[in-house]
């Protein structure tokens, strides 16, 4: 359906196009997604008045058993997601004017909806993740699954590589975390004596994404919070006055209640990051490349090496790095953090590079890191020799699927449904929506 006809169909206003149990699914809300979808070049796979009001219908199924499982998601990482896509946008578009015209919102209030759709897109994943977390795979149904795919299904590989990783935190001055500690000290009591409102200052200072709306990060339950701060702020019972000084793996925080609804709670921080020195980033560096000399000339493997190394979860499996996108142990370049894959693009199955400086994937901070380059497998058609884990997942993917559309199909049958006459006229890819027709 060309967009020409989106706009001739705009004569309406908050027209219900579906009803799923209490949930309306309105014309407006399926021309929002049409519009981002023509933003993102996302395809249609047939008319866009039927696909997309039935994913939309799909969503509200699985946002209902979020509601009903209490299905929490942690915030700072909603928050996350929703300022790397409006950077994007905005940086794809050329001005936070343009990316306004082209929704038809101001920032603000554009913020606020991709805040809503990004939390109900993670609530909707751990729903899925809890429908099929009792999955099974054996290795005879994986070869039975391969033996099955058609010859041009069979995927081509690219090229692929292992590597194994030593890193080290370089150590920040105490000082740091003393200047740091005293500059939340003194918002906090700027606040406290009402000459500053807290949101002013989050906005000025806070190292969060949720600066931009003076630190308030949402209605979150405990478990969508690091285990710090949700301690503390659990226990704040007077909106006008600051938190203590509260330390988690992003940094020092500081915390304002704005409102507590049962086992939900809504507030604010201000989170600043102590800084690694220039001088403690060099020591760093002569440290490990004194450990890569010592490895290269035979005193330790590099895999004896990796007890010293910083990251508990490669240091416990010999420096091995996993591939955080499918938990194998191979990456594809564009996989590898960038840092990494600089190194390894130049090196011989065995070498060890030199100390570089990369930010940590988890924490955004700067840490000091060796890499081994273990393999490198070049592009190729997949095999179950070469490529188990590969074929394994796309099996699993597959079934998963199965899974959820069985999910999907008896939800619909106990949920109430209704289609409105010009709605309705559709080949659904779901059984059963029809069930109940004006």
């Amino acid at each position: 359906m060309a967009f020409a006809a989106l706009a001739a169909r705009n004569n309406v206003v908050e027209e219900v196009a579906w009803m799923v149990g209490d949930q309306p699914i309105y014309k407006s809300e399926i021309e929002e997604a049409y519009q981002q979808m023509l933003y993102e070049k996302v395809p249609v796979d047939g008319d866009p008045y039927c696909v997309i009001p039935e994913q939309l219908a799909v969503e509200k199924l699985f946002l209902h058993q979020a509601d009903i499982d209490t299905v929490e998601v942690q915030e700072s990482m909603v928050v996350q997601a929703v300022e790397q896509r409006i950077n994007y946008m905005i940086n794809n578009l050329g001005t936070t004017e343009k990316v306004e015209a082209m929704f038809r919102k101001p920032m603000p209030e554009l913020r606020q909806q991709l805040l809503e759709n990004m939390r109900n897109q993670y609530r909707i994943n751990e729903v899925q993740k809890s429908i099929s977390k009792d999955l099974k795979v054996t290795p005879s149904d994986v070869r039975k699954y391969f033996s099955s795919l058609p010859a041009d299904s069979i995927p081509f590989v690219p090229l692929q590589v292992e590597a194994k990783i030593i890193t080290i935190n370089p150590k920040i001055p105490q000082q740091e975390i003393d200047d740091v500690k005293a500059r939340l000290r003194d918002y906090a009591d700027r606040v406290n004596r009402g000459e500053t409102p807290f949101s002013t200052l989050a906005i000025m200072y806070s190292e969060d994404g949720s600066s931009v709306r003076g630190g308030e990060i949402g209605f979150t339950g405990k478990a969508g919070l690091e285990p710090e701060y949700a301690a503390v702020a659990f226990n704040l019972n007077d909106p006008k006055k600051v938190s203590k000084i509260v330390e988690t793996q992003y940094g020092y925080h500081i915390i304002q209640l704005i409102e507590k609804r049962g086992d939900r709670i809504n507030t604010r921080h201000i989170l600043l990051r102590p800084k690694v020195s220039d001088a403690e980033l060099m020591n760093s560096l002569n440290r490990l490349d004194s450990l890569r000399t010592e490895i290269t000339n035979g005193k330790y493997t590099f895999e004896e090496a990796t007890m010293v190394s910083q990251d508990k979860d490669t240091r416990n499996n010999h420096g091995q790095m996993v591939n955080p996108e499918n938990n194998s142990i191979r990456f594809e370049m564009d996989q590898l953090p960038q840092e990494v894959a600089k190194k390894v693009d130049g090196m011989q199955v065995g070498d060890v590079s030199e100390a570089f400086i990369m930010k940590d994937p988890k924490r955004n901070n700067d840490i000091v890191a060796l890499v081994k380059l273990t393999a490198r497998i070049p592009a190729h058609k997949a095999n179950l020799s070469d490529d188990y884990q590969l074929i394994k997942q796309m099996y699993e993917n597959s079934a998963r699927q199965q899974m959820l559309k069985d999910w999907i199909e008896k939800k619909i049958k106990d949920t109430y449904v209704k289609i409105e006459d010009n709605w309705a006229d559709c080949e659904f890819k779901n059984a059963g929506w029809l069930k109940i027709k004006k």
